[in-house]
């Protein structure tokens, strides 16, 4: 009997029960992978029945940052793993050295919290980064503005970061605050490109095919992926970068490269320690979605395959665009469509909030842009 089949080893207890810090669309996703391979799901959670205990999560309710929280949930299930980067990192580390198992390593979150300590790890590893700087000091680029300041902490979908032409101390201040921030120039790039990356707890890692990300104001829009990159040269360089940049991080569980492609090389911009959007296509598009492949990694289980299942994929986020109850018009007129898949996250709409996702699946990438893209237009939300 093999005993990696079995989540067993000599000095581990068989997993039966995950918890997620965090409830939201990830956590949902991730219990719908845990579900059908027989664990039960706790979430952390302060929204009352929130998007995972929607499709069967059992839920604390309680805020993220609630140590007694997260001191029950260590308690109650056999391993721990997170949907969302700002969580208690140095508690996790405390339970972690208490003998709980917590995926991907704590001290991995820690570094990933601060975006400067995470930059000078990925440069000081010989991970290729944009010139940046902890002080606001122009001096230290080379070609000059303009530049992106970023909070070092908590932020997101671009909140904390501020484009400017050249380096105006009064205009920062006012704009951050006390938050200590870091200063990068702003590199003129060719695309922008993700690498979903995962280890197994043994030491395995496997990687998806590069998928290219299209943007529009700081958050992430499009998500476009095709067999017929595999052979080119930036894709080879894509993977082989994100897969360096796994061996300096370390625990088990699944990672987001993101990335840059400036003139013909690549660039890291930065690493998501956990599930990420730009594999929501891998649910119908891969042989192995990266939320089963979050599953199969924490808890022990072999990683499943990464290969794409068709030619061409393409994933489009549904953003609320109104304060109120989401109205799903226009869903029929979606699912006539062929090839296209909707996934609705159990959240009500407001502006810019990611209510769900639709993914379409087709022969290039001209065509299923253009179905995602149609697609899309037909929902009322």
């Amino acid at each position: 009997m093999l005993a990696y089949a079995l989540n067993i080893n000599e000095n581990s207890k068989m997993i039966e029960r995950i918890g997620i810090v965090g409830g939201g669309q990830l956590g949902r996703m991730m219990t719908e992978a845990a579900k059908p391979l027989g664990f039960e799901v706790t979430v952390i959670d302060p929204v009352e029945n929130c998007p995972a205990e929607q499709v069967g999560a059992d839920q604390i309710q309680a805020p993220l940052s609630d140590l007694e929280a997260i001191d029950s949930l260590a308690h109650d299930v056999d391993v721990i793993t997170w949907e969302i980067e700002h969580i208690p990192a140095d508690y996790l580390e405390y339970l972690a050295n208490e003998g709980h198992d917590i995926e991907p390593d704590p001290h991995t979150l820690a570094i990933i919290q601060d975006k400067f300590i995470q930059k000078e790890l990925l440069r000081n590893n010989g991970i290729p980064v944009a010139p940046y700087s902890e002080h606001l000091d122009e001096s230290k680029f080379i070609g000059g503005g303009p530049f992106i300041v970023k909070s070092r902490k908590g932020g997101y979908d671009g909140r904390g970061n501020l484009v400017v032409a050249d380096i105006n101390r009064a205009l920062i201040e006012d704009h951050f605050g006390e938050t200590p921030v870091y200063v990068e120039q702003v590199l003129p790039f060719d695309a922008e490109l993700s690498v979903i990356v995962a280890r197994d707890k043994s030491g395995q890692t496997v990687a998806y095919p590069p998928v290219e990300t299209v943007h529009e104001e700081n958050i992430c829009h499009t998500v476009v992926v095709a067999q017929e990159d595999s052979k080119l040269t930036i894709t080879k360089q894509a993977i082989d970068i994100a897969q360096d940049t796994l061996k300096i991080l370390s625990g088990a569980g699944v990672f987001a490269i993101e990335m840059f492609v400036v003139n013909g090389q690549i660039v890291v911009n930065e690493v998501a320690p956990r599930v990420h959007n730009s594999g929501h296509h891998t649910i119908e598009a891969n042989v192995t979605s990266q939320f089963e492949q979050q599953i199969r990694a924490v808890t022990g289980l072999p990683l499943g395959s990464t290969e794409l299942r068709v030619g061409a994929a393409a994933m489009i986020n549904i953003l609320g665009t109104r304060e109120e109850q989401l109205t799903r018009e226009g869903l029929g007129r979606v699912l006539s469509r062929p090839n296209t898949h909707v996934h609705f996250y159990g959240k009500s709409s407001r502006p810019a909030r990611k209510i769900g996702h639709i993914t379409v699946l087709g022969g290039s990438k001209e065509y299923v842009k253009l179905e995602a893209s149609n697609a899309r237009k037909e929902l009322i939300v």
